[in-house]
Order: C-alpha cells, then structure tokens, then sequence
C-alpha cells in the first residue's frame, strides 16, 4: 500500500497533463469544431484525408523536415567539437562553458526578437552595411530559412555541449593512457574510445535535438514570423495557424496527433537502431 501511495501523485499528473489531453486532442480530431459552437460534429477521418492533400501542411512538413535534419547534424557536430575544446577543467573553459550554454536557457522568442532587430531589414547589421549592400537575412525565402535554421542551431547546441561534456567526464583515465602508451594517435583516440564510449550520450542527445526541432515554434514566431509569404512555417506554427487564425480547432488537432504520432515513431525508432548497433557490437 506505502507504494501505491507514493505512486499516485506522479500518477495522476501523468494522467491529468499528458493522457487526457492526448484523448482529448485525438476526439477533437474527428470533428469540425471551430472553437465556439457545440455541440461537437464527428466527421470521421475527413480532417486526416485533409492533411494528405493540404499544400500548406506539405510544405510546413518540408520546413520542418530541412530544420530538423540539419539542426541535428550541426547541434550535434557543433557540441561534440566543442565539448572536446571545452574537456579540460580551466577557467577560461569554465567561462565559455557558461557562455556557449547561456542561449539555450533564455527564451526562444527573446533571441527571435534579437536577431531579428540584427539581421532585419532595418536590422544592425543592414544599417552598417548601408542600403546599396544590404542583405535579405528574413526577406528573401532561401535566406530567411537559412537564417533560421543558422537560429535554431546556435541557440540549441549548448545543451548537447553540456551533455557531451558530461560524458567525456565518464570516460576512465586509464583507458585513455593505454590508448597514448599503444601509440594511438588523437584522432584514433577520438574514433575508437571516446566515440563508442559516448554512444549512450549519443543517442540522448539526437532524440532530444530531434524532438526539440520537430516542435519548433516560437523562434520562427518572433524571428520571421513564418515569413516571406510563409516560407518558413513549420509543422507546429501550421497547426497554431490553422487552429486559432482560422478557427479550425479540429483540423489542428488533427495535424497535432499526426506530429505527435511522428515524434514518438522517430524517438522509438533512433532508440531501436541504437540497441540494435550495441548488440551488434557485442556479438
């Protein structure tokens, strides 16, 4: 009974904040609702056959998709680099550490917003480089998702910092000098200790990259706006779109099971191959 007891709080947080509203928002998805009117019209999997023939949703996935495989490759690479920069206990790495981890605990819409007034038409960097040479950093389409995606990854990578730094810290002293007295050079240092022993690191860190930018939002809000002409609109602001700009609170929750279907696919999957390559390793 004493652990039943002490179960029940998580329980029922779980079951209240994560459970419920994923019934809810799945019922929803078969319906028309806008928001205000009840009752509540089931109209099947009309919102879901929407989806395949939606060009916004098309490229709003397509965004998402770009941004989420290049922001997992560079946060990734980026941190691992950067975190073997970082590895010694000195205070000038204690002071970089600090400032590589800062954008990732201020929030999002802040650094959209500051970027933005730097690399804005009328930005900082614009106004120095005048109006004959100034750059389309968020008004040409191509630029703005490069910006964004540029964003996104600098405002992301310092947590895999961390991480990364976390597990570089798990690796024995003694494995590494064996490496040094067998002649292994830094980079086999690299490739054939620290990587393999990082692999459970890894893996945490593209789960939570891909998670993170599968659900990207609020940067895009402040930096863009979806802009030009909904160039850069991802998966997430489509659905916010759809559901309170147009009052299709059904057909947003429709597209919200899907991302959520997606992430949970993608999470179990990058897992499972995971596994499947540590099995390997061991047979």
């Amino acid at each position: 009974m004493a652990d039943i007891a002490m179960m029940a709080p998580p329980l029922v947080l779980v079951v209240c904040l994560i459970v419920v509203p994923i019934v809810i928002a799945v019922y929803l998805s078969f319906t028309d609702w806008n928001g205000f009117t009840t009752p509540l019209h089931l109209v099947g999997f009309r919102n879901y056959v929407r989806i395949i023939h939606d060009p916004a949703v098309a490229h709003a996935a397509f965004v998402t998709l770009l941004v989420t495989v290049v922001g997992t490759v560079a946060c990734n690479v980026l941190g691992l680099g950067v975190a073997l920069l970082l590895n010694r206990n000195t205070r000038l790495n204690a002071v970089l550490r600090v400032l590589v981890f800062y954008p990732y605990v201020v929030g999002a819409v802040i650094l959209g917003f500051l970027w933005s007034s730097i690399l804005g038409t009328s930005g900082a960097v614009n106004a120095l480089l005048g109006a004959k040479h100034a750059l389309p950093f968020l008004s040409n389409p191509t630029w703005a998702l490069a910006t964004v995606i540029c964003v996104i990854v600098w405002s992301s990578f310092g947590v895999n910092v961390v991480l990364y730094l976390a597990g570089l810290q798990t690796v024995p002293d003694s494995v590494l000098e064996a490496a040094r007295i067998d002649g292994a050079s830094a980079w086999q240092t690299f490739w054939r200790v620290k990587l393999p022993m990082l692999a459970p690191t890894v893996t945490v860190n593209v789960v939570l990259v891909v998670i993170g930018l599968l659900r990207v939002y609020e940067l895009i809000l402040a930096l863009t706006r979806g802009g030009p002409a909904g160039e850069t609109q991802s998966f997430v602001y489509n659905i916010l779109t759809s559901s309170i700009d147009n009052t299709q609170l059904g057909y947003g929750a429709a597209q919200s099971v899907v991302l959520m279907i997606v992430i949970v696919a993608v999470t179990v999957g990058i897992t499972a191959a995971r596994r499947r390559s540590e099995q390997a390793v061991a047979a």
